[in-house]
C-alpha cells in the first residue's frame, strides 16, 4: 500500500468512526455540544510510546509497531480489555524510553485492528477518545503503565467563533491545493466540522509539521485558543508552501529536457538567490582563484594551479573529479612558497640556548655555531648541510634538533622514519590512484607553514624496503644540496624547493644506513655517557624539570650524589640518561602521592631509600669473572644502547676434530673465530702444544646471553687468547678486557666504538684494557678521568695481547688434555701408590 493509499484509507476509517459516534449520540448533527465533566478518576493504562507521532481524540490514526515494549502494552491492553494510552517520545532516537522520556499529555485510543506485517512488525489502527494526563508511574518494565486523569475541553463561547472557523478553513484550503500530500477527503471532511477543538484537531494531524508542533496543540485544551494557534502555523505553513512553489516555478522555467538530472543542484542555487547568499560554487572558484593570483609560488606552479581550476569550472557540478582537482589546487595553495625568513645569527645567544638544555656534545655544538658563523658572513652563498647525529639511545639527538631550531629562531617539525617500506611515503602517490597524497616530506612542510623548518628525519636507519620501492633511495634526492632545491613529488607533478629546509637526521647506528644516502650526510656522533656525566646531567637537568612537573619544588625534595650514582650503577645499564630519568620519575611520583595524601615523606633520598621506592638492584656493579680462569676471556662489545662485556668461553674434548660455535653468532664473528683457531693451530709449536693432534679434540666456543645476537670482528683477539689459555692450560687475568680483530698473520686491526667500549670497561671494574695500537687516535674522545683509571695497553700483533692477558705460569706438557675416563685411572693409581 503506497502513502497516498493508506492515508486515504485513513481518513474513510476518521469518517466512519465519526459516524458511528454521532450515532452513539443520538442520530443528530455533528455538532455536538462539549460539557465540563468534573470526572477526577484516576485510570490505569498501558502506555505505548509513540515516535514522531501525535494522536489526537476523536480521529483515527495508523501506528506501526517494531518495539517489544510496545507489543507488551498492546496485548496488556486487549487483555484488560481497557484502552491504550499512546504518549509521543521527546526523543525519537532512545530506543527503550522510560516515563521521563515521554511528554505528560497523551491520547486514549481504542485499538481497532492489529496487523501483522511480513518483516515482523506491527501496524495498529487506533482511534482517539480523550486526552490524558500521566498522573503517576506504576511500572516501566516489561512495559509502561501508568495512572492518568482525562483531560477534558471547556465549552467554546466566542462571538466570533464562527468567523475564526472560516478564516482556518480558507487559509487550510490553500494549503491543501499547494502541499500534495495531504489529500481532498481531508479538506472535505474540515468543511463539514463546525467544532473548534475537533477542527483544530483535524486539520494539525493532516499537517507535514515536527513533534515540536504538534504536541503542544495536543496539550491545549482550551478550542478557541487551540483554533487560533492553529491558524498561526496554518499561515507560516503556507508562507513556506508559497515560497517553494516560487523556487520550484523559477527552476522549471529554467530547466529544459538536457538538464533534468541538475534538478536538485538548481534547487538548491534558487533557494541561495532568494536568501542572497549567491552561488556557492562560483564563490568556491572565485576564492580558488584569488588565492592563485596571491600566491608566492613559481609561475610555472601558479601555471600549473590555474590550469586545473579551469577543467575544475568547465564540469558538471556534481562530477567527482571534482573533489580530487579541488584538492590537488588546495594543497598548491597550503604549501609554503616564497623566499625564507631572517634566521637569528646571534652565536653567543645559540651557545646559551645550547648549553641550557645540553650536557657536554661538544661536537655538535661546535657544527651548529660553525653553520651560524657562516650564514652570517655568506647566508646567500653557502647550501646548507646536511646533518645526521648518530648514537646510543638516550643521548639527545632528537632534543637537540629541538635546540638549534630554538637557536636558530626556526620553527621545529619532525617525520618518523622507523618502519616505513614504501617509496610513495617519500614521493607520494600519483594522482591516478584514488586516495592519492603527496608524500611525508611535502605533508610535513605543509604542517610547518615555512619554507625553512629545521627538519628532523628520525630513526633513519630503521627505513626498510620491499616491493613498493626502497624509501631511501627515494631520500638521495630529498638530502642532496645538488637537487633538493627542484624536489618532485609524485602528487605534485611540480618542482618544490627544499633547499632552505635544515636536515637533520638521526639514527641509533649509522652503519645500517645505505651508502649512498650516507655519502649524502655530516655524520656527528653522539657518544654515550660515563657515570659522572650522568650524575651531572641528572643534577644539573633531569631532577629540576622533574621536580617541577611533579610539583615537589617546593617541598625541597633532594637526590644526594650518592644516591644518583646509586641508581645509576645498579637501576639503569645503558649509554644515555633515557631509563635514568625513568626511574628518577619513578621516585618523584611515589614521594609526590605520599604529599598529596599528607603522609609522612622523605626530603632527603638517601641510597638506602632507594629500594624502598625501586625495588631490589637490577643490575650487577660488576660483570667480570671472581677469579682468573683457564679459556675465560672478557671482551669489549658495542651495542646501540653502548658499551658492554661480553665474556668468551673456550673448551677442549675428544672427538673428530670439529669446532663448535654456539652463542647466536653472526657470520663476521664465526670467522673470526675460524681465523683465531687457525692461527692457534698454526702457532702450536711456539706456544708448547705442538705435539696435539687436533683431529682427535673437538673446540666448543660459546658467548653466553645465547638469546641476543652477536657479530663483527672486534672479538677475533678475545677469541684467541681464550682458545690459547686452554691448550696451554694457562689463566687468563679476570680483570683485563680486550678488543681488536686478528689476521691469520696475528696482527691486530682496529675496531670501532672504542669510547663505548672504554666506559663500561671503567664501569665493570676491568683494570687493564688491550686494544690495537692504530685506535690511538681515538683515546683523544676518552674522558680524562676514564684513561686514568684504566691501564690502556696498545698492541699490534696477539704475541703482546698474549703477554698482557695470559698469567706468568709454566705451560703443561704440551699435550692436550685426556679424556674424562683416563684422567680418572691415573688418579687412583696415584693415590694407591701414595697410600
Amino acid at each position: 500500500m503506497n502513502p497516498h493509499d493508506f492515508s486515504q484509507f485513513a481518513w474513510r476509517l476518521t469518517e466512519e468512526l465519526s459516524i458511528f459516534n454521532a450515532a452513539l449520540q443520538g442520530g443528530g448533527p455533528q455538532r455536538a455540544r462539549v460539557e465540563v465533566l468534573p470526572d477526577e478518576t484516576l485510570r490505569e493504562y498501558p502506555v505505548l510510546p509513540a515516535i514522531d507521532t501525535v494522536v489526537f481524540p476523536r480521529l483515527a490514526a495508523p501506528l506501526f509497531i517494531g518495539r517489544e515494549l510496545s507489543r507488551r502494552a498492546i496485548e496488556a491492553a486487549q487483555d484488560e480489555d481497557i484502552p491504550l494510552l499512546v504518549v509521543a517520545q521527546r526523543d525519537p532516537n532512545i530506543e527503550n524510553p522510560r516515563a521521563t522520556d515521554l511528554f505528560t499529555i497523551g491520547a486514549e485510543t481504542t485499538i481497532g485492528r492489529v496487523l501483522r506485517m511480513p518483516d515482523g512488525s506491527q501496524s495498529l489502527f487506533c482511534h482517539g477518545e480523550h486526552r490524558v494526563e500521566i498522573v503517576k508511574i506504576i511500572h516501566e518494565r516489561p512495559y509502561l503503565r501508568v495512572l492518568g486523569r482525562r483531560l477534558y475541553e471547556p465549552e467554546a463561547f466566542d462571538p466570533n467563533l464562527e468567523a475564526l472557523i472560516r478564516a482556518t478553513l480558507a487559509i487550510f484550503e490553500k494549503v491543501v491545493e499547494l502541499d500534495e500530500n495531504i489529500p481532498e477527503e481531508a479538506l472535505v471532511a474540515a468543511m463539514n466540522m463546525d467544532e473548534p477543538g475537533w477542527l483544530a484537531d483535524l486539520i494539525v494531524s493532516t499537517l507535514s509539521i515536527p513533534l515540536s508542533k504538534r504536541q503542544p496543540m495536543l496539550e491545549i485544551l482550551d478550542p478557541i485558543k487551540r483554533l487560533r494557534s492553529l491558524s498561526v502555523l496554518l499561515a507560516e505553513e503556507l508562507d513556506v508552501l508559497e515560497l517553494e512553489n516560487q523556487i520550484h516555478e523559477q527552476v522549471q522555467q529554467q530547466m529544459d529536457r538536457s538538464q533534468r538530472e541538475y534538478f536538485l543542484r538548481e534547487q538548491i542555487r534558487a533557494i541561495q538567490d532568494e536568501l542572497g547568499e549567491g552561488d556557492e560554487v562560483s564563490r568556491d572558484m572565485a576564492e580558488l582563484h584569488e588565492r592563485l593570483r596571491a600566491s608566492q609560488m613559481p609561475e610555472t606552479v601558479r601555471a600549473k594551479g590555474e590550469k586545473e581550476l579551469a577543467r575544475m569550472n568547465g564540469m558538471p557540478p556534481m562530477t567527482p573529479e571534482i573533489a580530487i582537482i579541488r584538492t590537488y589546487i588546495e594543497w598548491l595553495l597550503d604549501l609554503p612558497w616564497g623566499e625564507p625568513g631572517p634566521d637569528n645569527t646571534d652565536i653567543a645567544h645559540a651557545q646559551q640556548v645550547l648549553d641550557a638544555y645540553h650536557y657536554g656534545l661538544e661536537k655538535a655544538k661546535e657544527r651548529v655555531l660553525e653553520h651560524i658563523a657562516v650564514r652570517k658572513l655568506a647566508a646567500d652563498a653557502m647550501r646548507t648541510p646536511i646533518l645526521c647525529f648518530a648514537g646510543p639511545p638516550g643521548t639527545g639527538k632528537t632534543s637537540m634538533g629541538r635546540s638549534i631550531a630554538e637557536a636558530l629562531g626556526r620553527k621545529f617539525v619532525r617525520v618518523s622514519l622507523g618502519g616505513v617500506r614504501d617509496e610513495a611515503e617519500i614521493r607520494g602517490h600519483r594522482r591516478t590512484y584514488i586516495g592519492a597524497m603527496p608524500g611525508r616530506i611535502l605533508q610535513t612542510m605543509r604542517n610547518a607553514g615555512v619554507v625553512n623548518p629545521v627538519f628532523m628525519l628520525d630513526e633513519v636507519d630503521k627505513l626498510g624496503y620491499d616491493f613498493r620501492g626502497d624509501p631511501s633511495s627515494a631520500l638521495l634526492e630529498v638530502l642532496d644540496p645538488e637537487q633538493n632545491h627542484a624536489f618532485s613529488d609524485h602528487y605534485l607533478d611540480a618542482d618544490y624547493d627544499l633547499s632552505h629546509v635544515l636536515f637533520i637526521a638521526t639514527a641509533n647506528n649509522a652503519y645500517n644506513i645505505p651508502p649512498a644516502l650516507l655519502d649524502r650526510m655530516e655524520v656527528i656522533e653522539f657518544p654515550g655517557y660515563a657515570d659522572f656525566e650522568k650524575a651531572l646531567i641528572a643534577r644539573e637537568f633531569l631532577i629540576p624539570r622533574l621536580l617541577r612537573e611533579h610539583g615537589l619544588g617546593a617541598i625541597g625534595l633532594h637526590f644526594g650524589e650518592e644516591t644518583i650514582h646509586h641508581i645509576i650503577q645498579q637501576y639503569t645499564y645503558e649509554a644515555g640518561v633515557r631509563n635514568l630519568e625513568r626511574e628518577l620519575a619513578n621516585i618523584c611520583r611515589k614521594v609526590a602521592r605520599r604529599v598529596a595524601e599528607d603522609r609522612k615523606h622523605q626530603h632527603r633520598i638517601l641510597p638506602s631509600h632507594v629500594s624502598r621506592y625501586l625495588g631490589p638492584p637490577r643490575y650487577l656493579q660488576s660483570k667480570i669473572e671472581e677469579e682468573d680462569g683457564i679459556g675465560v676471556a672478557t671482551s669489549l662489545a658495542w651495542t646501540e644502547a653502548g658499551g658492554d662485556l661480553m665474556p668468551v668461553e673456550v673448551i677442549v674434548m675428544p672427538g673428530k676434530g670439529g669446532l663448535m660455535l654456539t652463542g647466536q653468532l653472526g657470520e663476521v664473528m664465526q670467522e673470526s673465530a675460524q681465523a683465531a683457531l687457525s692461527y692457534a693451530r698454526a702457532h702450536a709449536a711456539d706456544y708448547g702444544y705442538g705435539e696435539m693432534d687436533f683431529d682427535k679434540f673437538d673446540i666448543h666456543i660459546h658467548v653466553p646471553e645465547g638469546a641476543i645476537p652477536k657479530d663483527g670482528p672486534s672479538a677475533g683477539i678475545t677469541l684467541a687468547t681464550a682458545l690459547v689459555s686452554v691448550l696451554t692450560n694457562r689463566p687468563i687475568k679476570r680483570q683485563v678486557g680486550m678488543t681488536g680483530e686478528i689476521t691469520l698473520r696475528g696482527r691486530v686491526l682496529p675496531v670501532g666504538g672504542l669510547k663505548e667500549k672504554l666506559l663500561t670497561a671503567q664501569r665493570g671494574g676491568l683494570t687493564t684494557v688491550i686494544i690495537p695500537e692504530r685506535n690511538q687516535k681515538d683515546l683523544e674522545e676518552v674522558p680524562r678521568h676514564v684513561r686514568r683509571q684504566l691501564d690502556i695497553q696498545l698492541v699490534a700483533h696477539i704475541d703482546q695481547v698474549l703477554a698482557l692477558a695470559l698469567n706468568a705460569v709454566e705451560p703443561a706438557p704440551p699435550q692436550p688434555p685426556a679424556p674424562r675416563r683416563r684422567a680418572s685411572a691415573a688418579r687412583k693409581s696415584k693415590q694407591k701408590a701414595e697410600t
